[in-house]
């Protein structure tokens, strides 16, 4: 198969890594020191499952040199995906089915409007890794993806990628109810990510102190409303889940804390942001997202005219 990761962060490498040794043909999009690294010596994920490294592939950081594909892992950061989507249309062949692996809820969404539903699969990741050099790519723990359509019955080219993404040794599981489970990210996703960046905490961190755990659980019940408003229902189990999830991954940084110590664009739109705005749409307030988006945005804009 023909595949192409759009957006080469630590999700798009990992998975692409793994593709590709699995034989399929992959081309690799990236920017900045990253592509130049990897054009020069390939990309390397080291893994406690075992270490990777291919030079075979292609890497550019331009979506002509990559002719159509069979699949494009669409890995960019939620505040690129506007501009992404529209590179894309030099690999878009008749055939051609976009898997979103991406944070937030409404990517999906945003790609299925310029390339239709039938094309488009959500998917919601759960892996720990983490781009620790240009062309090095440090995966700690996990590697699964659920994914599926946002909207329709489960069709042929998901059952494809099912058995693409599994032949591959990729975990996977093909879900009917794919926004469920994106809401269910975000349900962790919106405390942890905020409240690790602004206090610089990693999780077992915050899931040690009380103050911090109350924000989370604050924090948590706007996403439940929000949710509720899209008609998602996110039972109060799901939040003790989280925290018992959370207990298990010990000094764990969330994406967005690796986002802020790398000098990148936060996506607080993502995770906060759409919070904010559903709950305003359904008459009613967020306030501790509402805090939460506003320091960001401020220490986000502040980063900015640093670097």
């Amino acid at each position: 198969m023909h595949i192409a990761v759009m957006g080469t962060g630590a999700v798009g490498a990992y998975f692409g890594v793994k593709l590709a040794a699995a034989g399929h043909d992959l081309v690799f999009i990236a920017r900045g020191k990253h592509i130049e690294a990897l054009q020069r010596e390939g990309l390397k994920v080291n893994s406690p499952g075992g270490n990777l490294r291919i030079t075979n592939a292609r890497f550019t950081a331009d979506t002509r040199d990559a002719g159509g594909v069979d699949l494009i892992l669409f890995c960019v950061k939620s505040y690129d995906t506007e501009t992404a989507v529209e590179l894309l249309a030099p690999m878009i062949d008749p055939g051609t089915t976009i898997l979103s692996l991406q944070n937030g809820i409404d990517n999906p969404e945003k790609i299925a409007g310029r390339w239709g539903d039938e094309r488009t699969l959500a998917g919601v990741v759960y892996v720990g890794a983490q781009i620790t050099a240009p062309g090095v790519v440090t995966h700690s723990a996990g590697g699964k993806i659920i994914f599926g359509p946002s909207t329709g019955a489960v069709g042929g080219n998901a059952k494809l990628v099912e058995r693409t993404l599994s032949a591959a040794g990729i975990p996977c599981e093909l879900s009917g109810d794919i926004q469920q489970v994106q809401w269910t990210k975000l349900l962790w996703n919106a405390p942890f990510c905020a409240v690790s960046c602004l206090t610089r905490a990693n999780v077992k961190q915050i899931v040690e102190s009380e103050p911090l755990t109350r924000l989370v659980l604050d924090c948590m019940s706007e996403v439940q409303a929000a949710a509720l408003s899209r008609g998602i229902n996110l039972p109060d189990k799901l939040c003790a889940d989280a925290l018992t999830f959370s207990r298990g991954l010990g000094a764990f940084k969330p994406s967005m804390l690796q986002d802020l110590e790398a000098g990148k664009p936060l996506e607080v739109d993502a995770f906060n942001g759409v919070v904010i705005k559903l709950l305003q749409q359904a008459g009613k307030a967020a306030p501790t997202n509402q805090s939460f988006y506003a320091m960001l945005k401020y220490l986000d804009k502040r980063l900015r005219e640093e670097a």
